[in-house]
C-alpha cells in the first residue's frame, strides 16, 4: 500500500512545510556546521604550511609522502585552482590528481618516476600561482610570523570551505535526519545494530535497524555484483523469518534545481536493486527540504514512496 506516492493532492502542501522545515534548520545549524569545519580545516591548512615550509619548499617528495595537501594547495593559489584546471594547466594525468584528491594517495599502479614527472609538474603551477597577498612573507627576506601564517590559514580555509560548502552542510543535515529516524525508533521499541559487528540487510532480526549498510546488487548482464550503501535499513516487528528488510534513503536539498538534477540517483538504486531482488524491494525516501511536485512524479512513477520529516509518524504505515 503507497504512503505517499498516490496523493498528488497533498503533495504542494508537504512542500511548503517541509521548504519551511529545512530552512528553520538551516538558519540555526547551518552557521555553526560551517563555522566548526572551517575551524577544524584551518588546522589541517596549518599542518599543510609546516610540512611545506610555509610553501618554501613544495616538492614531489613533499606530495608523495603527503598527497592529501593537495586541495590546500589549489587553493593557496590566484586565482584557486579547480581540480580539471589543474589537470589541464599542468598537463598531468586525470588519474594522479583525483586519486590524490579522492583517496589521498598515488595511484598504486603508476611507477614512482612516472609519479615523480607528474608532481613536478604540479609543484611548477602551485609555485608559479601562489598568492603573494595571502602569503605576505613571499619574497622578502624575514621569515613568517605566527599571526601570517594562521591568517594566511584562515583564509585559504575559508576557500576550502566555501568549494565545499554545499556537502558541508548535507553531511550536517544528514547526520540530523539519521538521528531523527533513530529516536523515532527507538521509541517504539526498536534497537539499533551497528555496522562492523557482522551486521547483514538479510541477517536482521526482527525490531532492529542499521545505518549505511552495503546491499550487493548486480549490474546490467548480471555478470558484475557491486555494494550500494543504504542509509537505513530496517527489519520491521512483526517481519516472518526470509522477510526482506525496509529501505529508507535520508534525502535534503536546499533548492529546487539540485533535487531535479539528482532525481535520476533513486531511480537507478531502485531498478538495481529490483533487478537483483525482485518486487520483494521495499526501497523509499525521507524527505526535508525542497522536492518539488516533478521530483515527487518522477520517483512515484518509478515506484518509490516517501516519509517526510515533518511528518514522521508516517513510518508508522510502511508497517513500523
Amino acid at each position: 500500500m503507497a504512503v505517499n506516492r498516490d496523493k498528488p493532492d497533498q503533495w504542494k502542501a508537504d512542500i511548503s512545510e517541509s521548504v519551511d522545515m529545512y530552512n528553520d534548520w538551516f538558519m540555526k545549524v547551518a552557521p555553526k556546521a560551517f563555522r566548526d569545519t572551517r575551524v577544524r580545516t584551518t588546522k589541517d591548512v596549518e599542518a599543510t604550511l609546516k610540512s611545506t615550509e610555509n610553501l618554501s619548499n613544495i616538492n614531489p617528495k613533499t606530495l608523495r609522502e603527503y598527497p592529501e595537501i593537495l586541495p590546500t594547495l589549489r587553493m593557496s593559489t590566484c586565482p584557486p585552482i579547480a581540480v580539471d584546471r589543474l589537470i589541464g594547466l599542468a598537463h598531468v594525468s586525470p588519474t594522479l590528481v583525483k586519486c590524490m584528491e579522492k583517496e589521498q594517495k598515488l595511484p598504486v599502479r603508476m611507477s614512482v618516476a612516472t609519479a615523480d614527472a607528474e608532481l613536478v609538474k604540479i609543484t611548477t603551477i602551485i609555485k608559479k600561482l601562489a598568492d603573494p597577498d595571502i602569503f605576505v612573507w613571499f619574497g622578502r627576506t624575514q621569515p613568517a610570523t605566527e599571526p601570517e601564517v594562521h591568517r594566511a590559514a584562515t583564509i585559504v580555509a575559508d576557500r576550502l570551505c566555501g568549494a565545499y560548502a554545499n556537502p558541508i552542510i548535507r553531511n550536517a543535515q544528514e547526520k540530523r535526519q539519521l538521528a531523527a529516524i533513530k529516536e523515532w525508533l527507538e521509541a517504539r521499541g526498536y534497537r539499533f545494530l551497528p555496522i562492523g559487528n557482522g551486521t547483514r540487510y538479510d541477517a536482521m532480526p526482527p525490531g532492529t535497524f542499521s545505518f549505511h549498510l552495503n546491499v550487493p546488487v548486480r549490474l546490467e548482464g548480471g555478470i558484475q555484483a557491486v555494494n550500494i550503501p543504504i542509509d537505513t535499513v530496517v527489519m520491521p516487528k512483526g517481519a516472518k523469518a526470509g522477510a526482506f528488510p525496509l529501505f529508507f534513503e535520508a534525502k535534503s536539498a536546499g533548492d529546487f534545481t539540485n533535487t531535479n538534477k539528482r532525481r535520476k540517483e533513486e531511480a537507478v538504486k531502485m531498478a538495481q536493486l529490483r533487478s537483483t531482488y525482485g518486487d520483494q524491494v521495499r526501497f523509499n525516501l525521507f524527505l526535508c527540504g525542497y522536492f518539488d511536485t516533478g521530483y515527487l512524479g518522477y520517483e512515484a512513477a518509478e515506484g518509490i514512496d516517501w516519509a517526510w520529516e515533518h511528518r514522521m509518524d508516517d513510518l508508522a504505515l510502511f508497517g513500523l
